[in-house]
């Protein structure tokens, strides 16, 4: 199946013939990597334009941390972190995306004018895939976890980890896509660090391109995260690097767009690759 080239999201028809940069805007206290920085309205919303100046193409706000361990939030709580965001968040001419898995968030992040929904749970959560239905026009990513944030580090994902998450991300994709969801409003997300072992990641990461079969574009999400920890022995605050180095080889390897921290060095890291690429295609005269 061929691989839509444009990812229709609400507002926005995300041209992906580039790979795009999804700057994260963690909405929440307790986020593994940058907790309390942006937790109140307006530190979130400078954050939003800084990483707009530093060449963000979508904004990804979370109002819930979903690292290994986190409890749960009640809907109200998390809407009472969010919504205050979103609603300035969706006049900054950019594709606004909801990192978020509970139907009541869903439904009123869209109704301010959110374009895209994140799961984590691919719309299994009770209420979810029903909200994204009724929106008619939302883009949606669907990622795998194993298990749940409070145990999928506990008791992580055995045997061949690139053939459940492409077994996973076809059936969910092919469930939304015969409930009458265009498939170009679907992105697909192998879920890096969700449940797996470094070696598994690592495995996604150097086998990824075996998930382009599923006919969808890729979202991957490898900034600051635990295997990269494990492979250079840097704590999270340390992983720029590793970080930005992970990005390109999921750009390489097919990705369409990658959610990242850093979006300034992760954005000069594409430009070099693509002038690369493109210097490949000229011809030199002696």
């Amino acid at each position: 199946m061929p691989i839509s080239l444009q990812w229709q999201c609400s507002r926005f028809a995300i041209d992906l013939h580039q790979p795009r940069v999804m700057g994260i805007v963690n909405i929440t206290p307790d986020s593994f990597s940058d907790g309390t920085l942006h937790a109140d309205t307006t530190a979130a919303l400078r954050h939003c334009e800084r990483l707009l100046l530093e060449g963000a193409d979508i904004l990804d706000l979370g109002a819930e941390s979903s690292r290994p361990g986190a409890m749960p939030l009640a809907a109200k709580d998390e809407l009472r972190r969010l919504l205050p965001v979103l609603r300035e968040a969706v006049k900054l001419g950019v594709p606004i995306s909801i990192d978020s898995y509970k139907a009541e968030v869903m439904q009123a992040a869209l109704d301010l004018g959110a374009d895209i929904i994140n799961d984590i749970w691919a719309l299994r959560q009770p209420g979810a895939q029903e909200a994204v239905l009724r929106h008619g026009t939302c883009g949606v990513c669907l990622m795998h976890m194993h298990r749940d944030p409070q145990t999928m580090q506990v008791e992580p994902l055995t045997g061949d980890a690139l053939a459940q998450v492409r077994e996973f991300l076809a059936s969910r994709a092919q469930t939304l896509v015969a409930a009458g969801v265009a498939p170009r409003r679907v992105v697909l997300d192998p879920g890096i660090g969700f449940g797996k072992t470094a070696a598994h990641n690592l495995q996604l990461l150097a086998r990824q391109r075996e998930l382009l079969v599923l006919g969808h574009p890729l979202l991957v999400g490898w900034s600051r995260k635990g295997t990269l920890g494990a492979v250079t022995g840097l704590e999270v605050h340390q992983r720029m690097a590793p970080s930005v180095a992970a990005a390109m080889l999921a750009v390489q390897r097919g990705a369409a767009v990658v959610r990242v921290h850093d979006v300034q060095a992760t954005v000069a890291a594409l430009k070099v690759l693509q002038a690369v690429d493109s210097a490949a295609t000229i011809e030199v005269e002696d």
